[in-house]
This record gives structure tokens, C-alpha cells and sequence, in this order.
């Protein structure tokens, strides 16, 4: 199939680095791995057929990258990747840097560029994931570790759902942050404060990838389009 037929996330499934490169053009692969590279690029404003081309110079060089191959984990062992890697660190990120936030917006009030409202964004956005991680601790990977995955349409359905918000929020903090661009003069809190959001959204669209198009898609998969 040409690739730009394909979906966001079965090119990132299949193609090692695929999500580097989606990541450098602003494509949603992880909340919105359902569309075709067409689609998305058109979307997008972009030329579907230039990152085609480097998807496919990455298949052609068969891309050297340190990422291990995430389609031969069982479902149990990609569950409690999901739960050691991200849930337990996405627990850790929150409360620093809503405390990061709520620092530079005191000190800082007054000045150009000031992310005004990060604090509380980001305390929502905690309690909004929170809430999120304990229905997959408590119903979702239980069932995929008890076998019943072919049985969780419903709550797959419900986490994709809530995903979707949990993008829109990170296009939210983009706004507040003018794509997490430090102003010049920034201090050490909010350099400090800044690099934590980067690892923390680069932690929260991989573990969307890894569940969206990856673990999710092997009991209900999302409709192409």
C-alpha cells in the first residue's frame, strides 16, 4: 500500500523513527493515529509526498535507531511498560511542575511572555490523567492481563475517547507557552520549568502512541480515514 494510505499509526508501528519524523512536521500520530498521511498532511498544509519520501529514506537505510520493537511485546508486558515508565512518571512530573509554574507566574507576573494560567492548566490537566490512569489500572489491564481484551471494546473506546482530550490539552499548553519557547532573559526556574514540560510532553504522546496504535489496535482497531 502507498504509504500515504496508510495510517499515522501503522507508520509508526512499522517503521523505526517514523514518529521522529512526525514529530518534527507537528503531525498527531498519537490522538489522531487513525488518519492516513494524506489526510493528516492535507490537514496540515503539508506536502504528504515529502514526508512520504523521508519515511521511505528511512525504510531504506533500515533506520538505526535505540527504540526496541514494541509490536513483539505481549500485551501484559506493553501494560506494564505503560504503568512503570509513564504512569508512575507522569505522577512524579505533575506536582513539580505545576509547583514550577506557580513560581514563575508569581515572580514573574509582569512580564512579556509570562505563561499566565499554566499552573492551573497543568493541575487540571493532573487530575484529568489521574482520573485517566486509575480506570486502565483498575478495569482496562486487568482485563487485557486476565485475557479479556477481545471484551474491552467499551472501555478501549472510553481511553481513546479520553486521549483525544488529553491532546487538546497539550495543544492548550502549547498556547500558554508559545510552544514552550523560553523568552529571552528567562531564569533558572523557568529554564528549569520549560525542559520539564518538553519531557513531559514527549511522555505523554508516546504512552498515547504506544496504547493508541499499538496496544489498543490488537483487540479494537480504530477506523481508517
Amino acid at each position: 500500500m502507498n504509504l500515504m494510505d496508510q495510517s499515522l499509526g501503522q507508520l509508526a508501528r512499522q517503521i523505526p523513527g517514523a514518529t521522529r519524523v512526525f514529530e518534527a512536521h507537528r503531525v498527531d500520530f498519537c490522538c489522531a493515529g487513525n488518519r492516513t498521511l494524506r489526510t493528516a498532511a492535507a490537514a496540515a498544509g503539508l506536502d504528504a509526498e515529502a514526508v512520504a519520501a523521508e519515511l521511505q529514506a528511512l525504510q531504506a537505510r533500515g533506520a538505526q535507531v535505540d527504540e526496541p520493537d514494541l509490536r513483539q511485546f505481549s500485551d501484559e508486558a506493553l501494560a506494564e511498560l505503560v504503568l512503570s515508565r509513564y504512569h508512575a512518571v507522569h505522577r512524579e512530573q505533575l506536582p513539580e511542575l505545576i509547583r514550577l509554574a506557580s513560581r514563575v507566574e508569581q515572580v514573574h507576573g509582569d512580564r512579556e511572555g509570562c505563561p499566565h494560567g499554566l499552573a492551573e492548566h497543568l493541575n487540571t490537566m493532573a487530575q484529568e490523567l489521574e482520573s485517566h490512569m486509575r480506570k486502565e489500572e483498575m478495569v482496562l489491564f486487568p482485563l487485557i492481563g486476565r485475557g479479556q481484551g477481545a471484551r474491552a471494546g467499551m472501555p478501549i473506546g472510553v481511553m481513546r475517547a479520553e486521549h483525544d482530550e488529553h491532546g487538546a490539552a497539550l495543544q492548550r499548553l502549547y498556547e500558554l507557552t508559545n510552544d514552550i519557547t523560553l523568552p529571552r532573559g528567562a531564569c533558572t526556574t523557568w529554564h528549569a520549568l520549560y525542559a520539564g514540560l518538553k519531557a513531559f510532553r514527549d511522555d505523554l504522546v508516546t504512552h498515547i502512541h504506544i496504547e493508541n496504535n499499538i496496544l489498543f489496535e490488537r483487540f479494537a482497531p480504530a477506523a481508517v480515514h
